[in-house]
């Protein structure tokens, strides 16, 4: 098979030349835009997830030799979660490459948390088959690059740091509500206003209820270390 020139730009973003371009095919396929002859990259992002876990609780126990498993799981946790692989995928503009059927065209799928990381996932396992581990891990290793070194830092989520912050002063769990929803039912935007009992509060929008409140509750931390 023959790659397109949409995906041999992709390749040199990757910085992968695959032996066997079907996979790299696959792996930019969301159900969507699956057949008859067109396989979708579900079970390459099984395989993928597994992939990038192992090398990273490598890299996290190479990094830091006297970690317990309780200071460890966060930060694996921070590189391995759905939002990470997103970013790294928004980062290789794995997006614009993305095969989709017409509905999640529509719905603006490309820019998808979701199916970014889906596909980062899928990528991981295409180098993996078309390769080998080392092959994998190098690429990850080069792609996720400083954030294993910042994991620390980014190993709590907005959330969790902001209970903990109202925690620390007395005070319970933050609030968050609901204060608009508008957008078409098949891609919907939530605005979340976060609340403190002391009274400040932050509102944030995005395409889903949890990373509006995420969102919310980083620009609320923000404002607090700013004050």
């Amino acid at each position: 098979m023959k790659l397109s020139n949409e995906l041999r730009a992709l390749e040199r973003r990757l910085g992968h030349s695959f032996a066997t371009p079907d996979l790299l095919l696959r792996a930019v396929t969301h159900a969507s835009r699956s057949g008859p002859g067109r396989e979708d990259n579900q079970r390459l992002e099984f395989l993928g997830d597994r992939v990038l876990g192992l090398v990273m609780a490598e890299a996290l126990l190479e990094a830091d030799r006297d970690a317990t498993e309780g200071q460890l799981a966060p930060r694996y946790n921070a590189l391995v979660r759905k939002e990470t692989c997103a970013e790294v995928a928004q980062d290789l503009d794995i997006g614009s490459a993305l095969k989709l059927g017409r509905s999640e065209q529509l719905s603006g799928g490309r820019r998808k948390i979701a199916l970014l990381g889906d596909a980062m996932e899928a990528v991981i396992a295409a180098v993996y088959l078309d390769a080998d581990y080392a092959a994998a891990r190098a690429f990850i290793l080069r792609h996720w690059g400083r954030r294993i070194d910042r994991v620390e830092a980014d190993s709590k989520d907005a959330k969790t740091a902001l209970q903990e912050w109202a925690q620390a002063r007395g005070m319970p769990t933050p609030d968050y509500v609901e204060t608009g929803r508008d957008g078409p039912d098949h891609a919907p935007r939530f605005t979340i206003e976060v609340r403190l009992a002391s009274g400040e509060t932050e509102t944030a929008s995005a395409g889903s209820k949890r990373q509006a409140e995420h969102a919310a509750a980083k620009a609320l931390l923000a404002r607090l270390s700013d004050a």
